[in-house]
């Protein structure tokens, strides 16, 4: 039962200063942050967004930002119920929506570009955690993420597990495999290969927008399934003949047409980071594997795979709720069942209210 209205607040944290895994410092890190709620409701739930959205999880456009991208999940009376709740979500490190990344200005009024040094999703969780620390926020109900905001979600179990009661991890795995780390390369590579990159230091003229374009046209392939994209278009054509360049299918232009989209609105060096962020991801790393990490965690975790993803297969998402058992968490296992691919998890809003309304009866 829809009770209330939300209300949605933007702010920004300053953290003076944040020591990155790679040893490196960053001074003066903002963190921009959207609350849904207030702090004063019952408990705190943080969200974590993916690889090109933003804090703005929830509620009506805002300028400059994308459309929010959970709202059918976050507000009063729905799953992540603002009504019980105050959800937090940060704009990560190295997204180009506020929050400090290669698109800042350094001391010489320049953007850092590719001197922004090299993060991880440990790096974005500290600095989440940091923020935290000076909105004296000291414990969290549940850290909730799909994508790489599930891979924070996760971290964030592991890095701080005396802060978080519950964890829900969606369509990411404990570590990232090989095969989604070469299609990211790849995505990378077409990025460099523009002539306009001009190794990074392009602000100020034309980006590289046919790279960048070139890079989420191959995302997408990785976002949806083989099923998917067969129902909807198999191989029927959008315009021309198909014997001629200008001829092509809907599938083509499907890809075409989100490749302009993100051109639009997100920053090519920004991609590149995070891309290359969730390469590194590995909860295990430093801290004996993936199972002696899991086994920090005193909550309760929820791990949800998605039965068509490509790009972290379902079996990999299993993997983490069963490692976390073997190491004495209470952990389970639920499964988007769908066509959709890795984007089920933004597009088969139903099932996962229900899983997520299940695990707050159960835990």
């Amino acid at each position: 039962m829809l009770s209330g209205v939300l209300k949605e607040t933007i702010g920004a944290i300053e953290i003076p200063e944040l020591r990155l895994e790679s040893g490196k410092v960053l001074k003066k890190v903002k963190q921009v942050y959207a609350m849904y709620g207030s702090l004063d409701a019952g408990g705190i739930v943080l969200v974590c967004h993916a690889l090109t959205g933003s804090h703005h999880a929830a509620g009506p456009n805002i300028p400059g930002l994308p459309e929010a991208w959970w709202d059918p999940l976050i507000g009063p009376g729905k799953a992540i119920d603002t009504n019980k709740f105050c959800v937090i979500c940060f704009n990560m490190l190295g997204s180009p929506y506020g929050s400090t990344s290669p698109t800042t200005l350094c001391e010489d009024g320049r953007p850092y570009g590719m001197r922004f040094p090299l993060i991880s999703v440990r790096d974005m969780v500290r600095a989440q955690y940091e923020a935290l620390k000076l909105m004296e926020i000291k414990e969290l109900e549940c850290v909730v993420g799909g994508s790489l905001g599930g891979m924070q979600a996760l971290e964030w179990a592991v890095s701080f597990p005396e802060m978080v009661r519950r964890a829900i991890v969606i369509a990411a795995p404990a570590f990232t495999y090989p095969q989604a780390i070469a299609l990211n390369e790849v995505q990378r590579q077409a990025i460099m290969a523009d002539p306009q990159w001009k190794g990074g230091d392009y602000y100020g003229s034309t980006p590289p927008e046919r790279g960048l374009a070139i890079a989420r046209m191959l995302a997408m392939i990785t976002y949806r399934s083989e099923e998917s994209f067969a129902k909807r278009y198999m191989r029927e054509l959008a315009f021309g003949a198909p014997w001629d360049w200008n001829g092509k299918f809907k599938i083509e232009t499907y890809i075409h047409h989100h490749g302009e989209k993100l051109v639009q609105r997100f920053d090519a060096n920004c991609y590149l980071y995070l891309t290359r962020a969730m390469d590194l991801h590995d909860i295990g790393e430093g801290r004996g594997g993936v199972r002696d990490a899991l086994s920090r965690f005193k909550g309760h975790l929820l791990a949800v795979g998605i039965s068509s993803d490509l790009l972290f297969p379902n079996w990999q998402v299993e993997k983490i709720a069963l490692e976390a058992r073997e190491a004495g968490v209470s952990a389970c296992y639920d499964e988007i069942e769908s066509d959709n691919g890795h984007d089920a998890f933004l597009i088969d809003i139903d099932q996962l209210d229900e899983m997520i309304r299940g695990f707050w009866r159960k835990n």
